[in-house]
């Protein structure tokens, strides 16, 4: 439980107990007085309750209403009530001792009613100061600061990739082929033959067809012919 509860229990307690005292000192008192000014019996006894009654009211009131932190101007009224009723308390209580000319007792049984007319002035503004501190302590307590969102570094963009430049494929060479010389003779023979009868060149073609040789053969033996 925290400090501030426990104080505005402690004050509601003594302001409850002390109530609670006037009331059995007063109920006796105001009874005897009533007896004594000849009031009738069956009556005599609710005197007393009435005044006392209203003082609880009045305190339970006050109290709550000065919990609530409602300002002592907008309960004027409440408490000038308390303040009456405190009063006739207290003059209900001494005034049999003092026409009986019990001036001792007359004293004695004044405790009660003044503490309660000083506790009903005195408990509800202080009932209103303590919740005034814990409504300031409350608004000035600094929020607690949560923990910082982590800083989530971004991975570095990678770096691009150079581009290799197209690579051209080089044409596949055929590895070179040797003409042996018999046969690069009988190819020429037949080219020069081939030029005279029909005018024109003979092809590679045509003169594998002739020697019945490959044709990469035929064609290299027609390239050599032709350098």
């Amino acid at each position: 439980m925290s400090e501030d509860r426990i104080t505005q229990r402690t004050v509601t307690v003594v302001m409850g107990i002390i109530a609670a005292l006037a009331f059995v000192f007063s109920f006796g008192n105001v009874w005897a007085l009533a007896l004594r000014l000849g009031v009738p019996a069956p009556i005599a006894p609710l005197i007393a309750p009435m005044v006392d009654l209203s003082v609880v009211g009045l305190l339970v009131a006050l109290r709550y209403l000065s919990l609530r932190g409602v300002p002592a101007e907008q309960i004027k009224a409440a408490t000038r009530l308390m303040h009456l009723s405190g009063l006739l308390t207290l003059a209900l209580n001494i005034a049999e001792p003092i026409v009986a000319g019990h001036y001792g007792r007359a004293a004695v049984d004044a405790v009660a009613p003044l503490l309660l007319l000083g506790w009903g002035a005195v408990g509800p503004q202080l009932l209103r100061h303590f919740h005034t501190v814990a409504h300031t302590a409350t608004q000035a307590a600094p929020e607690p600061e949560g923990d910082p969102a982590p800083v989530v570094e971004s991975a570095p963009a990678p770096a691009p990739q150079p581009v290799a430049p197209p690579v051209t494929p080089k044409p596949e060479t055929s590895p070179a082929v040797t003409v042996p010389a018999p046969l690069l003779n009988a190819a020429r023979t037949i080219a020069d033959t081939y030029q005279a009868e029909h005018g024109e060149p003979i092809s590679a073609a045509q003169l594998r067809a002739r020697l019945g040789i490959a044709l990469p053969l035929a064609t290299a033996a027609h390239a050599q012919l032709s350098a």
